[in-house]
């Protein structure tokens, strides 16, 4: 299978509306349980951050969706300019 994503993309866990936003750091090899098998294209290893404690997660590539809205760590605030006549 494909790899889908790159280092640096933000994603979301499909169908939750109030998920993180992730950052994919790296794609990560996965022993399968039953056949033994290490998989090194399907797992991301995803990093966001919860009331400025740092969370890691493993997560298969299928269960993300890529999303438009990029940023970093900290929420900017963009102000309307005030116009004058004078």
């Amino acid at each position: 299978m494909p790899r889908k994503f790159k280092p640096g993309d933000w994603v979301k866990i499909k169908g939750k509306l109030m998920g993180p936003k992730m950052q994919v750091l790296k794609y990560v090899p996965k022993k399968d349980s039953l056949l033994r098998l290490v998989d090194n294209n399907n797992y991301l290893e995803c990093v966001w951050y919860k009331n400025g404690e740092r969370k890691l997660k493993v997560i298969h590539q299928n269960k993300l969706i890529k999303i438009i809205e990029t940023g970093g760590l900290f929420k900017t605030f963009f102000t309307h300019p005030k116009l004058s006549l004078t």
